[in-house]
C-alpha cells in the first residue's frame, strides 16, 4: 500500500513558476514508477509527466515539454513536479500517481493516487 499527498499548488500569473511535490508513505516507494496527471473543470484527466522507479526514464505531454519537468528523491519517498513557464490552461487539480509497472502515460496503468491539488494561472 502506498499514500501518496501532494502540496505545492496555488495560484501564479501566466509565466510563473510552481514546483509539485508528492510525498510517498511506505518503504517500497524506490519501486514504484510515478506519473503526475491533471484535470481541468469538465475534461477528462490527462496525463503530464511519468518518471521510471530510478529516474533514468522520463516521459511528458508535448503539452508541457520544455515547461514542466519532473524528477524524484528516492531518499525522501518524493516525486517533484516544477512548471515554469506557466499558462491559464494549465490551471487543473494535479494529482499525483504510483505504478509498479514501467512509467507510461495511460492513467489505468497507477493503482495509487494522491487527493490532488489546486494550480490556478492567472492571465
Amino acid at each position: 500500500q502506498v499514500q501518496l499527498i501532494e502540496s505545492g499548488g496555488g495560484l501564479v500569473q501566466a509565466g510563473g513558476s510552481l514546483r509539485l511535490s508528492c510525498a510517498a508513505s511506505g518503504r517500497t516507494f524506490s519501486s514504484y514508477a510515478m506519473g503526475w496527471f491533471r484535470q481541468a473543470p469538465g475534461k477528462e484527466r490527462e496525463f503530464v509527466a511519468a518518471i521510471s522507479w530510478s529516474g533514468g526514464i522520463i516521459y511528458a505531454a508535448n503539452t508541457v515539454k520544455g515547461r514542466f519537468t519532473i524528477s524524484r528523491d528516492n531518499a525522501k519517498n518524493t516525486v517533484y513536479l516544477q512548471m515554469n513557464s506557466l499558462k491559464p490552461e494549465d490551471t487543473a487539480v494535479y494529482y499525483c500517481a504510483a505504478d509498479r509497472g514501467p512509467p507510461g502515460s495511460s492513467r489505468k496503468n497507477y493503482d495509487y493516487w494522491g487527493q490532488g491539488t489546486q494550480v490556478t494561472v492567472s492571465s
